[in-house]
């Protein structure tokens, strides 16, 4: 009985409607032969209610089976690292392996992501699960929107079935790809792809002869439900999504009392109006699909209205180029007999040539500066609208649903044209800042929702696995109580046994004692034979059967003898399966205990994070409020929170939330409440230590519990302890450098965290003269830390950074930080090794920039005789600073330059933060407008004469 038809999402197994095709035996047959099997289709063919159906059939057959689904929100989005650990918990899940993941993969932190995915395949889950294995991943084309190739995890896919050869138990392991892409968009490399050993299942549309479930729905609505079918099928072509849903609106029509035939329903319920219809979606899908990628879009409009002409004149062959490959995947069309067609009459009906031409019309007006745009990554504003070219961009975009790069696109050139007409710069700035404000703000609570929502998954889960357990156990229990109940008949049946072969020895002693007393007759018949003749022939028939009956108790009793023995094997099995049970109920008990823990776990973490975001909030308020120098702020509350996520250790993620807290504490001068925080946090390092400490997470959590210790104990005046915390902290940022370097992805450490452990430190020490050889250490490492963040903000262009970190570092190495300033003597004294250095690290970053291309334009301007001033009261070196600040675009040309004591300034100085967005434009004419460093920027009387001395210096060290 069809209860109702089912179009939208996977079967499932028990679906009455379920159609089986001839796909179905090929890629259930293929597994179990151990074949690498794919399905590459498009969208709504069927592909996963085929691989539910498919798991379900190699699950009744013994085949241990799981789905991986590549476009959850959990695989998707995040970093390799991050993709990979996704895929091996979800098969520890799927299995119900027995394996503490966070160990395991902390075990095997020094092997690359794919030789962890191999190792967790052959020597955990090959090892763990004793049946054939398959694994299906599903969405397989999510991979194409990750941002880190994933050419070698399909290469190991291949080496799986390579290794099949050299180790038998790979012959165990099946793959089956599912999605909507084809092999060359998922991997290039001939020699490296699975696909040309694999096995393509093609997925065609339902025939008549395999629609035999869908008709049954029909019965008992038509007179002629077969009829019916055969037009559903001519407007669909079996087209499994549309199929279902015509299937579904003709048994509403019965229901009417004037029903619509086929064609009707499909005019008024598809084709008309097709967009406000298409519910679920399913014809938008395949029109975004050819319309995603404006780049290929004119071109696969052009291809499809070929196809369409083909069908009244020349055909279109099918072949392997991307473009007929797009189209096929979008399930427009589709290849049959080495030419494309289109797929069904309800496609032709709406994607018609009307559709085409609209289409082509709608592509962007802009689309060569667009294009050019995207592929600057946003950064070549040349490119952007301005005038009546945004005039007319605006105009086309009311009616269009546009995308969010479109969005993106028009509003930047819409601001563009806004800037240009803005006079007021501080206004400009204010503005800008709200607006960094707003995105921060958006991005915290982004990924605090991230994070909760992964922290309310992980709990989910666990309550599902622990059901799972459960009802687990109620069987093994079920199935142990019915092995004692056997092994109790055992007994019975030996003891039954016992009696029965000593019945049989007693007959056997009737037995000889009949045999004795026939032969006493025999002598007495002897001495009468012709009276006791007949009795001497009734004893032979006596004896005969006595013997007989003992040879038969003989043989019964060797029989119960047997079954004896056969009774005790029996029960020393049944025995041995108790304990066997005994032991799994054991086992899964335990596995119960450690479920419950993890769970509890999961919930006092997120409880402990709630309350640092709560704090985070208190923290961002006091932020604002404060006029004090803020050394921990409600961002970095916010990060380490966020961060928290990704440790899998619950110990280490509790340590470095509770530190986390103190520190929010000690900022917002709650010593008392920032105490207990550090002591749990403490307690929680202690339960670490033996696992997870020397870890890299490890390592850089211990460092930020250090630094919060030695703060509280600073704050606290318990120096000593202060010196001691934070002597530790730099041990560790000394003796492990690669697992605490600040630059790599997603770290828990910050290089401001790290500068500010060496500063606190100093700080300490200077007040204490017993430590001069460890500041002495704490200083060296403090200015190659600064190189350190200076080369990193100068790979990344952040200007801004690089440029007040490198007056940090001038002002460390000059022993002036404390002044905030160079002044004449330390100019002349400055080391030329690090002048060297810090120049070519600049020059390295850009050419344009860097002291050696100041002092070229010094030395150029400097030797140049004309006087570049009215003002003859100015001195030649005042005169030269004037023409160098103009040079490298200090100041804006409409200043006059002059030197005006009452401003103190020269002209129009342009501020810092608009020197730093211009210097970003490449087009920016100016050369040596960085570094600044020097405090020279805005010239006042005296301060252009260091610029003089520093130039000097600079010609002195030959940079």
């Amino acid at each position: 009985m069809v209860d109702q038809y089912i179009f939208s999402g996977s079967l499932p197994e028990n679906a009455s409607t379920y159609v089986i095709r001839e796909a179905d035996a090929q890629l259930y047959e293929g597994l179990k032969e151990g074949k690498f099997c794919y399905v590459l289709n498009s969208r709504q063919s069927g592909k996963s209610s085929l691989r539910v159906r498919t798991m379900q059939r190699l699950r009744d057959d013994g085949v241990q089976c799981a789905a991986i689904d590549l476009s959850a929100g959990g695989i998707q989005n995040v970093p390799p690292e991050q993709w990979y650990a996704d895929l091996i918990d979800t098969l520890i899940d799927s299995f119900g392996l027995d394996l503490d993941f966070g160990d395991w993969w902390e075990a095997n932190q020094l092997n690359s992501l794919v030789t962890r995915f191999r190792k967790f395949l052959e020597e955990v889950l090959l090892v763990e699960v004793l049946e054939d294995i398959v694994i299906f991943i599903d969405e397989i084309d999510s991979v194409l929107s990750l941002n880190f190739p994933t050419y070698d995890f399909f290469a190991l896919i291949r080496a799986c079935y390579n290794k099949r050869a050299d180790n038998p138990e790979y012959n165990r392991l099946t793959f089956c790809l599912l999605g909507v892409a084809s092999p060359s968009n998922l991997i290039e490399d001939k020699q490296r792809t699975p696909f040309n050993i694999g096995k393509a299942i093609p997925l065609k549309g339902f025939q008549l002869n395999e629609a035999e479930p869908l008709e049954k729905g029909l019965r008992g609505k038509f007179s002629n439900p077969q009829v019916i079918m055969q037009e559903i099928l001519q407007w669909t072509v079996g087209q499994p999504f549309l199929t279902q849903k015509l299937c579904q609106f003709m048994v509403e029509e019965s229901e009417q009392d004037n029903p619509r035939s086929v064609k009707q329903v499909v005019k008024s319920r598809i084709i008309e109006n097709w967009e406000s219809q298409d519910e679920p979606e399913h014809l938008r899908t395949i029109q975004a699909r050819i319309l995603r990628d404006e780049q290929k879009a004119g071109y696969l409009l052009e291809l499809y209205q070929q196809v369409r002409l083909s069908e009244e004149q020349a055909e279109v062959k099918a072949d392997e180029t991307s473009e007929q490959s797009e189209l096929q995947l979008s399930g427009l069309v589709v290849r049959q007999q080495g030419k494309l067609i289109i797929y069904n009459h309800i496609y032709r009906e709406i994607f018609d040539s009307n559709w085409i031409e609209n289409q082509l019309k709608n592509l962007r007006p802009y689309s060569e500066n667009f294009r050019f745009w995207v592929a600057s990554g946003g950064a070549d504003e040349s490119r952007l609208l301005r005038g009546k070219a945004l005039q007319g961009a605006e105009k086309w975009m009311r009616d269009k649903d546009l995308s969010y790069q479109d969005k993106q696109y028009l509003a930047a050139s819409k601001e563009k044209e806004i800037q240009e007409e803005i006079v007021a710069k501080q206004q400009e700035a204010t503005l800008e800042r709200e607006r960094k404000d707003r995105e921060a703000a958006e991005a915290r609570n982004q990924l605090l929702s991230q994070a909760n929502k992964k922290a309310q998954r992980r709990i989910s889960i666990g309550v599902v696995v622990l059901f799972i357990a459960v009802l687990g156990a109620i069987a093994l229990g079920i199935f142990s109580s019915k092995q004692v109940d056997i092994a109790n008949q055992a007994e019975n049946e030996l003891k039954k046994a016992t009696q029965q072969t000593k019945d049989a020895k007693e007959n056997e002693k009737k037995a000889k004692e009949s045999t004795e007393k026939a032969k006493k007759q025999e002598l007495v018949a002897k001495k009468s034979e012709k009276v006791a003749k007949q009795k001497v022939i009734e004893a032979d028939k006596t004896v005969k059967k006595a013997q007989e009956q003992a040879s038969a108790s003989k043989k019964n009793a060797l029989q119960f003898e047997e079954g004896v023995k056969i009774a005790r094997q029996d029960l020393n099995l049944a025995k041995n399966q108790k304990l066997d049970i005994q032991e799994q109920l054991q086992n899964i008990e335990n596995r119960l205990k450690r479920l419950d823990i993890r769970n509890k776990q999961a919930k006092l973490e997120v409880e402990t994070v709630q309350k640092l975001n709560k704090l985070a909030g208190k923290l961002q308020n006091y932020d604002k409020s404060s006029s004090g120098e803020l050394t921990f702020s409600s961002n970095e509350v916010l990060r380490l929170s966020a961060l928290s996520f990704n440790i899998n250790n619950h110990q280490l993620k509790q340590a470095l939330v509770l530190a986390t807290m103190s520190q929010a504490y000690q900022q917002l001068k709650k010593l008392k409440e920032a105490k207990p925080e550090i002591q749990q946090s403490d307690k929680f390092l202690l339960e670490a230590a033996k696992t997870a400490l020397k870890s890299t997470q490890g390592l850089q959590i211990q460092v930020l519990f250090y630094k919060s210790q030695g703060n509280l104990e600073a704050q606290n005046k318990n120096y000593p302890e202060a010196i001691r915390a934070y002597s530790k902290a730099f041990n560790i940022l000394k003796n492990y450098p690669n697992q605490t370097d600040f630059t790599k992805d997603n770290q828990l450490l910050t290089g401001e965290n790290i500068e500010s452990v060496y500063r606190d430190l100093i700080k300490l020490t200077s007040q204490n003269y017993t430590e001069l050889e460890l500041r002495k250490q704490v200083e060296k490492s403090l200015s190659k830390h600064l190189y350190a963040q200076l080369e990193y903000f100068l790979k990344a262009k952040n200007w801004k950074a690089a440029d007040e970190k490198t007056s940090r570092l001038m002002l460390n190495i000059s022993k002036r930080e404390e002044e905030e300033q160079l002044d004449r003597g330390s100019i002349n004294n400055f080391s030329c090794q690090d002048l060297q250095k810090i120049d070519q690290l600049w020059v390295n970053a850009d050419n344009r920039f860097g002291f050696s291309v100041q002092k070229e334009i010094w030395n150029r301007l400097r030797n140049n005789t004309e006087a570049g001033t009215t003002n003859d009261f100015l001195t030649p070196d005042y005169r030269n600073y004037l023409r160098f600040a103009k040079a490298v675009g200090w100041y804006d040309d409409k200043g006059n330059g002059e030197y005006q004591p009452a401003r103190s300034t020269i002209g129009d100085v342009i501020s810092l933060d608009e020197l730093y967005k211009r210097v970003k434009d490449p087009s920016f004419g100016h050369k040596g407008s960085l570094p600044i460093g020097l405090d020279m920027y805005y010239i006042t009387a005296g301060r252009w004469q260091r610029l003089v001395i520093f130039f000097s210096r600079v010609a002195t060290c030959k940079v």
